[in-house]
């Protein structure tokens, strides 16, 4: 026997508490219905026999003895006196000490107890299964461990439910990609070992698993996942090196109620920790329904959980009325209005037995009579089981009574309570219940052994909003940034005072959103005129206004603050009241007046060229399609005699172009089919072109256009010559810094490379954009950007679209039951219009460059600028005309003049003469005969053909004839 004592041992490394002897005088027929029996008619012969129940609780267990002890009083109060009596004898443990248990558990079966009961046996549970088949003892407790369905109680029963199926099913229903794995107990091992088994059938990855002692270290561990750079070390998983603050974490924590309670309120009370982005799914029963009211913590995370206790049932409901009754000092853990899981657990599972006990003795009513002797319980003949008997002598009636156990069916705190053959319940449903940010606790599904998950809609209900705070007054901080808020000058040099002291978008902001709330504000400048950035020396680690509202120093934040996933951490933000994002800002170009050729814009050069040459190509083509068909050669019958000719030579055919292109043709047109076609699709081509050119020579001649240099965040990238730069230490510095778009992680490189970009103030960065004279860009939040370029000296303008999306919000500390009104108010503001009237107020109702704007858009008449290229073609023209008319004059002159044997100075006044009068008069006579003028006859060239021959009559017979002379 000492050897099986040492083997026991070592089996079982840890005890928790299992059951104390009580004597029990039944009558089971008197019990009610509540607790499974029925109310008998008539006295039975077995009144006075006794029922002997051990239990055993440990030193932290307190509360669980009350709820045990209050339900055997219970029993006695329903019972008629003298036929139910309990007598408990209660034994307290420790935990980790296997050989007291054992020897207690000896003990107390040598007392001649009939079956145990213990509110939990998960670190013992070997042990006591190894006595209980061992020596047939009956033992009920609240919950197996997991080690359970490998070594199974083959006299043991469990009340808690075993749902580690629904948390692979709620898994999957919210098709989580991975899950962080967090367990305390060799029993999560095994539980992570079923769930990587069911995950096979399944695309969800266990991707950390991670054992923790303490909320301490795991806060620690969650910690780490905030900060990857710095814990990233070889054979640490890839999700750990690839975390930070904005990546979605879910987290599975199966650890003691008691213990993921401590882990989710020390989580949410370190203002280094991410909030939203964690989803924990709490594998113990924590989400008992007075958490919500009691863990304020749990309004800032997304949690869901498992609910074995349904509050809306009516035995629940009988339970708290009457466990609130109870005083304290008597019966410690009762007087609260709630009801814990493992309380009522510890309920049903006296309950199961008291049940069981109630129908065996109604079945059987003698069959303990042979066991009982002068009020106490022999077995075989012997007084109680002696486990030190040689040979073992099990309990003669333990598999009849663990029969009764296993076919109980009632109804208690937890639900309908039934068991299988294991000992494991069954038939049975659990709620699931999730817990979102600032919204009650919520039951999303049902969960059932046989039917798996059973989703509900989800009906959020909001945060209980009172009137608590009417007519009350809050202090609201804030900034001086022009428009938002700005101190106010007196008109009338009166002293201005309080609120009155300061204008401006966000005091506007505060006086609406105060009147839809009907309280009062006092407005203060944040002291340290810092919006809100993490600093160490900070008293809350944080300074500005978000270290005020950390640290309560002010209720309101109603200035231009971003809302970022760090400061969501630490306060809660309202919708955005205006939205916004990173914006170019550079110098305004001058608008560049039309030049003397602008009429030459609506095309570019490139097609300017194409049409040269087309009208060139077209003129040749058309000369060559001329030369050769027969068609364009016409016969003519001169005085002289016959000849032929071509309308299109190269210069007519180039003519004849030109015509065609300004829309004005001429007097020649091709006759040929070749020639036809030529002139057709040059005639098409032209039309187009012209259309095209008016239909953009209004816009190009009438409107004033301004070049910009960058036109985008890509034109910023893709060269070096204009710098850019950001507001150092700011939001926008940190975007650049942390983007993974290519064109943004290059600007970053480019402005890291070069520091005199950054600069310390807004009016910094914005004075450096109007001397640099376009050589230097600043980026900068759209709505500080469109408010600059509408002030004097209207010299700066925004480019390109936002770089990002981000928007300004009402900040409250965490917490804090104004945000769901602040709320409210926010968005009744932007359906109304109130927040878009106020951003024109401050933003282009007062601008001072609207005026010379709308005198430049009205300016739509041309001036001689926009035409003068026109005039100069025109006189150049002329003026080429008469040059190219005096070089031919010229010409003529000198070649009648050597042909007539004059001087060049006669032939040229002989023709002046004749261009001024148009005669011929007084023409001298050189040589007999007078000189050959303009106009007079000159001798006919010998004729083509023989005079004796007829002219040809066709156009074959002249084509043929006529080859020779082209």
């Amino acid at each position: 026997m000492r050897s099986s004592f040492r083997g026991l041992k070592l089996v079982a490394p840890f005890l928790i508490a299992l059951l104390v002897n009580g004597l029990v005088n039944v009558h089971a027929g008197d019990m009610s219905h509540r607790y499974g029996g029925r109310a008998a008619k008539h006295q039975p012969a077995w009144v006075h026999q006794f029922l002997n129940l051990g239990t055993i609780f440990t030193e932290d267990m307190r509360e669980l003895e009350s709820v045990y002890e209050y339900v055997i009083r219970e029993v006695h109060n329903k019972a008629p006196e003298g036929r139910f009596r309990v007598n408990t004898t209660a034994s307290t443990l420790l935990t980790d000490d296997p050989f007291n248990l054992t020897r207690e558990l000896c003990a107390q079966m040598a007392k001649g107890i009939m079956a145990m009961m213990s509110p939990t046996v998960n670190q013992s549970f070997e042990t006591v299964a190894s006595i209980s088949n061992t020596f047939h003892m009956p033992f009920v407790t609240s919950e197996f461990p997991e080690v359970a369905r490998s070594r199974p109680a083959l006299f043991g029963l469990a009340v808690k439910p075993s749902y580690l199926r629904a948390v692979m099913d709620i898994i999957n229903y919210y098709q989580w990609p991975y899950v962080i794995y967090m367990y305390n107990s060799n029993d999560g091992l095994l539980k992570l070992q079923q769930l990587f088994r069911m995950s096979m059938d399944t695309n969800v990855e266990i991707k950390v698993v991670k054992r923790i002692e303490n909320p301490e270290e795991a806060n620690d561990f969650l910690r780490d996942l905030e900060k990857p750079d710095s814990n990233c070390t070889q054979g640490m998983t890839s999700l750990i090196c690839e975390s930070h603050r904005e990546t979605r974490k879910y987290v599975v924590l199966d650890c003691s109620a008691d213990m993921a309670r401590d882990i989710i309120v020390s989580h949410v009370r370190d203002v280094n920790m991410g909030r939203r982005n964690f989803h924990f799914l709490l594998t113990s029963l924590v989400m008992d329904e007075y958490l919500n009211n009691r863990i304020l913590e749990l309004g800032v995370l997304n949690v869901t959980g498992f609910r074995v206790v349904q509050p809306h049932r009516e035995e629940v409901r009988d339970f708290i009325r009457q466990w609130q009754k109870l005083d304290p000092i008597k019966w410690p853990g009762a007087g609260t209005d709630y009801l814990r899981a493992d309380v009522a657990l510890l309920h049903d599972t006296a309950l199961v037995i008291l049940d069981a006990f109630s129908r065996l003795l109604k079945n059987k009513p003698d069959i303990f009579r042979n066991n009982t002797r002068r009020g106490e319980i022999y077995n075989r003949g012997q007084r109680g089981v002696d486990c030190q008997g040689n040979p073992t002598v099990p309990w003669e009636h333990g598999e009849v009574i663990v029969d009764y156990l296993r076919s109980t069916n009632i109804v208690g705190l937890t639900g309908n309570i039934s068991f299988d053959d294991r000992g494991y319940r069954q038939n049975f449903s659990i709620d699931v219940v999730e817990m979102t940010t600032n919204s009650e606790m919520v039951k999303v599904a049902e969960w059932s052994d046989h039917q798996g998950l059973k989703l509900f809609p989800p009906k959020y209900k909001r945060v209980r909003l009172d009137n608590e705070f009417e007519n009350k007054t809050y202090i609201v901080t804030s900034i001086l940034e022009e428009p938002y808020l700005m101190e106010k000058r007196s008109e009338n040099g009166k002293e201005l005072v309080g609120n009155e002291r300061y204008e401006g978008y966000c005091k506007d902001l505060a006086d609406l959103v105060t009147e839809h709330m009907r309280i009062g504000y006092i407005l203060k400048l944040v002291n340290d005129s810092k919006y809100g950035g993490q600093d160490k020396n900070a008293p809350s680690g944080w300074n500005g206004m978000v270290g005020e509202l950390i640290r309560k120093e002010a209720h309101l934040a109603i200035a231009p603050l971003t809302i970022t996933s760090a400061r969501e951490r630490v306060i809660d933000f309202t919708k955005p009241f205006m939205s916004l994002g990173i914006s170019i800002m550079i110098k305004k170009p001058m608008k560049k007046k039309p030049g003397v050729f602008s009429f030459m814009n609506p095309l570019s050069q490139e097609i300017w060229m194409c049409i040269i040459f087309a009208y060139v190509g077209v003129s040749v083509v058309l000369f060559l399609v001329s030369r050769f068909s027969p068609h364009e050669w016409r016969y003519e019958e001169t005085f002289v005699g016959p000849s032929v000719s071509n309308d299109f030579s190269l210069y007519n055919s180039l003519w004849f172009s030109l015509g065609a292109f300004m829309q004005q043709g001429c007097d020649i047109c091709p006759r040929s089919v070749a020639g036809r076609i030529v002139g057709g699709v040059w005639w098409f081509f032209t039309l187009i072109i012209i259309s095209s050119y008016t239909a953009n020579l209004a816009a190009f001649l009438t409107v004033e256009r301004m070049v910009t240099p960058i036109n985008s965040a890509d034109d910023l990238a893709k060269q070096t010559e204009v710098e850019y730069g950001t507001l150092e230490s700011s939001s926008t510095q940190d975007f650049f810094r942390k983007s993974k778009i290519n064109v943004f992680a290059r600007m970053w490189e480019f402005m890291s490379a070069r520091k005199h970009v950054f600069t310390q103030t807004y009016e910094e960065g914005i004075n450096r954009v109007r001397q640099s004279k376009g050589k230097y860009a600043f980026l900068m939040e759209s709505t500080k950007n469109d408010y600059i370029n509408e002030r004097q000296p209207c010299d700066t303008m925004k480019v390109g679209r936002n770089l990002d999306a981000k928007g300004y919000g009402v900040a409250t500390p965490l917490g804090s039951t104004l945000r769901d009104r602040l709320n409210l108010a926010v968005l009744q503001m932007k359906e109304n219009g109130d927040l878009a009237r106020l951003e024109n107020k401050w933003w282009y109702d007062r601008s001072e460059c609207r005026t010379t704007d709308s005198k430049e858009s009205a300016q739509n008449e041309l001036t001689l600028s926009n035409v003068a290229g026109c005039f100069y073609i025109l006189i150049g023209g002329l003026v080429l005309a008469m040059i190219v008319a005096l070089v031919e004059f010229c010409y003529k002159a000198r070649m009648e003049a050597a042909r007539s044997k004059m001087t060049m100075y006669e032939a040229m006044r002989a023709k002046v003469r004749m261009s001024i009068t148009g005669t011929q008069n007084d023409r001298p006579l050189i040589g007999g005969r007078a000189p050959v003028l303009p106009g007079s006859y000159s001798p006919p060239p010998p004729p083509l053909h023989h005079p004796g021959l007829l002219p040809p009559l066709d156009g074959d017979r002249l084509s043929v004839n006529t080859h020779t002379q082209v």
